[in-house]
């Protein structure tokens, strides 16, 4: 049970210290929905979701104001919409359909963000997959609420090279279709390896074939409780260090864990999971590079960071695994650029380059996030970057994502404003070698020796 003390100190961190649950997300299968009539499908979609997720928002909201606990986003999760869409849809614009249909779904219900415009495509495409890849940048442009993911590789199967090829195209083909908002298409895609079935996280959130019918899962978010916790150990030893982001993180946890059986209870949901990720948003204190300097450094990207943020990351999940019987999703310390204000900084201050958040996304939970890069980038140097952040999942057997943004009309120097959560960012410099013979190869990179685990 959470006593008295629990209930003041959590509502200090909420008051002072920027913590808030980020997202109640529902995961609803719509595998049921298939049908080789195009409008049929669309029709089905839209009818379970809208029914399905009817009453999660009032929840939502009533949870916020019973509790004192902000519940930043509610959001939905569907079924990879190249399964459901692959029997009806022969052209990306019949794709396209399903997207405005779910765009009008997450309307009528009033969520945030609705994921799964999404392919599983690691060991190879069906037509059906290409179709939908093909469709995305037509697809991001023309809704507001949908997210796209495609998962590229694993550890189990390899990197699918002919996706992550095709897929550097489609990040700058999304770009251009953009380019009026600073390309803020490629804000709602990311690419994976080893994508988890159920990460309650936008843009990167779908409902796995192996999830049941509907689903509960809640993110939490506390980077500063954790930076406002570390002040108090200012030179302490690493021992103690460790010890009080565990304390910490079991606390955040714990908050997430209330709302999620909550809100479970109130919809007649069972409950998925808690995300326990550390995700940072533009507002000042709320920044996981600032615990990074509260840790000891100078600026994100300073010798010692990857160190700094393997720790972190791992206390983080010691502490919350102890909170809660079902930790799952992604679960750790983000490193977007633009969603975080420390990060900006570094960035600006040339303290922290792409090179030095790719070794970083090594030890942190997702990989390389919300960047903005120079909208002259040739697409084989994104395929190029995608497929060494995909090495990087399948070989240390962890998820890695890439949302990279190309900024059409932008160099480094200049800036992108997304606005809201997704905040702004600086125009990164790109390493100009060329590396399109080896993204030409085309086929499978294999997996690793120690994937073979039968």
């Amino acid at each position: 049970m959470i006593n008295i003390f629990e209930v003041n100190e959590t509502n200090k961190m909420i008051e002072k210290e920027n913590l808030d649950v980020r997202t109640i997300t529902l995961g609803i299968s719509l595998l049921d929905c298939v049908d080789s009539d195009l409008s049929r499908v669309n029709e089905k979609i839209y009818r379970k979701i809208t029914h399905a997720a009817k009453n999660l928002v009032q929840v939502g909201e009533e949870i916020s104001r019973e509790y004192g606990i902000p519940i930043v986003n509610k959001r939905i999760s569907v079924t990879p919409i190249a399964l459901i869409g692959g029997a009806a849809c022969k052209t990306p614009a019949d794709f396209a359909t399903i997207a405005d249909t779910l765009d009008k779904a997450a309307h009528e219900v009033g969520v945030n963000f609705i994921g799964g415009y999404s392919a599983l495509v690691s060991k190879g495409m069906t037509s059906a997959d290409e179709l939908l890849i093909r469709s995305i940048p037509m697809a991001l442009a023309r809704t507001e609420r949908v997210c796209s993911s495609v998962n590229l590789g694993s550890t189990k199967t390899g990197i699918n090279m002919d996706a992550v090829k095709l897929m550097g195209e489609i990040i700058l083909e999304a770009a251009e279709y953009t380019k009026e908002t600073d390309s803020s298409g490629c804000t709602k895609l990311v690419v994976f390896c080893n994508a988890p079935d159920d990460n309650p996280f936008m843009a990167g959130a779908f409902h796995g074939v192996t999830e049941a019918d509907q689903i509960i899962n809640v993110g939490v978010s506390g980077p500063g409780v954790v930076k406002t916790a570390l002040e108090k150990v200012r030179g302490e030893s690493f021992e103690v260090l460790c010890e009080t982001i565990k304390k910490t993180a079991f606390k955040v946890t714990r908050v997430g864990q209330l709302v999620a059986k909550e809100a479970s209870r109130r919809l007649g949901i069972p409950f998925g999971i808690v995300d326990l990720s550390l995700a940072p948003t533009p507002a000042i204190g709320d920044s996981v590079a600032d615990i990074l300097c509260e840790i000891g450094l100078e600026y994100a990207g300073a010798p010692g960071t990857t160190a700094a943020l393997a720790l972190l990351n791992d206390q983080v999940k010691k502490g919350g695994v102890m909170a809660s019987s079902y930790v799952g999703g992604l679960s750790g310390a983000f490193i977007p650029v633009s969603e975080d204000q420390g990060m900006i900084d570094a960035v600006s201050a040339g303290a922290l380059t792409l090179e030095k958040l790719e070794a970083m996304t090594c030890v942190c939970s997702v990989g390389l996030d919300m960047i903005a890069i120079p909208g002259d980038t040739k697409a084989t140097t994104i395929s190029g970057i995608i497929a060494d952040e995909m090495a990087i999942g399948m070989v240390n057997q962890k998820t890695t994502a890439v949302r990279l943004i190309p900024v059409i009309g932008k160099t480094v120097g200049d800036h992108a404003e997304f606005g809201g959560l997704l905040g702004h960012a600086p125009i990164m410099p790109v390493n100009q070698f060329d590396c399109s013979a080896f993204v030409n190869r085309g086929g499978r990179i294999p997996a690793p020796i120690h994937s073979f685990k039968n």
